[in-house]
């Protein structure tokens, strides 16, 4: 099992009012790294058929600590938590060295657009998704 780590800058613009990390802006975070997860490490790896072909079924956030602006990026950690035949749940942490500021979850559905219905997913999409696999987290 290996997870995948993604070094997420902050913006300025992320904050609030509060002057600590919008919450809208942990969604954006779990967005860029499922973005560098599925679209660039799979398409590494020879697996392609993600782009364009996933849809965000459900996510869940659990706020840990604040997020204050910071130049140095935080951490978004993200592994395999199940595959069933057309959908993949994942599961992230949020966090520096330090501190953890977030977890969180999301389920993925395999989708044809041309079809516009869920597909189920591929033999090499499902070999690719084991080598992040941690069904213990």
């Amino acid at each position: 099992m290996s997870r995948f780590v993604f070094p997420c800058p902050l913006r300025w613009s992320d904050m609030d009012a509060y002057g600590h990390v919008n919450n809208v802006s942990f969604v954006r975070y779990l967005e860029d790294a499922r973005v560098a997860l599925f679209f660039e490490g799979a398409k590494e790896a020879g697996v392609t058929t993600f782009e364009g072909e996933l849809v965000v079924v459900r996510h869940e956030i659990d706020y840990r600590r604040p997020l204050l602006f910071r130049p140095e990026p935080i951490i978004v950690e993200t592994w395999v938590t199940g595959i069933r035949n057309s959908s993949c749940s994942l599961s992230y942490e949020l966090r520096d060295e330090d501190t953890t500021f977030a977890t969180a979850q999301s389920v993925l559905a395999a989708y044809d657009a041309k079809a516009d219905h869920a597909r189920r997913l591929s033999a090499d999409e499902r070999t690719w998704l084991e080598k992040f696999r941690d069904d213990a987290s």
